[in-house]
């Protein structure tokens, strides 16, 4: 009786879940889901930036510039990285059309050795929502680097 009972649980958590949102006509907030007709268009200047060799403990920051050349406000919500030594930092603002930004990167090289390459993940009002980004380079030991 009990395994019936959990049965029917997990198919109304599951049905619940795949249920399409309602279409009631409400609208949302334009600023928090961004223009799907005309959305935001994060154009990056370059999508890897290669750092070389360095020596462990060192710390690189690299700036990914970008443009908006969508043609609505581009609204970054967040950036991650894969590792945390790697942090990026992005523009609280709103990127107007046709202004430019910036993803500043910081990746530090305590405790690591050999190549690395750490992506960066941006997530905003574009379609797709997430851009992404690499950092690499290889660190060396301070004997090797010598």
């Amino acid at each position: 009786m009990k395994h019936i009972f959990l049965g029917l649980v997990a198919l109304t958590l599951f049905s619940a879940c795949s249920q399409s949102p309602a279409t009631d006509g409400s609208k949302k907030d334009s600023a928090s889901t961004g223009n799907t007709a005309n959305p935001a268009v994060m154009k990056l200047e370059r999508e890897t930036h290669d750092f070389g060799k360095i020596k462990t403990g060192d710390i690189v920051k690299y700036d990914f510039k970008f443009t908006n050349t969508g043609k609505s406000p581009l609204i970054i919500t967040n950036a991650t990285a894969t590792c945390g030594c790697t942090k990026p930092t992005y523009p609280s603002a709103p990127v107007a059309p046709g202004q430019k930004g910036v993803i500043h990167v910081e990746f530090n090289s305590a405790g690591k050795m050999g190549l690395q390459d750490k992506q960066v993940t941006v997530t905003a009002n574009t379609n797709p929502a997430e851009t992404r980004m690499h950092l690499i380079g290889e660190v060396m030991s301070t004997e090797t680097s010598k």
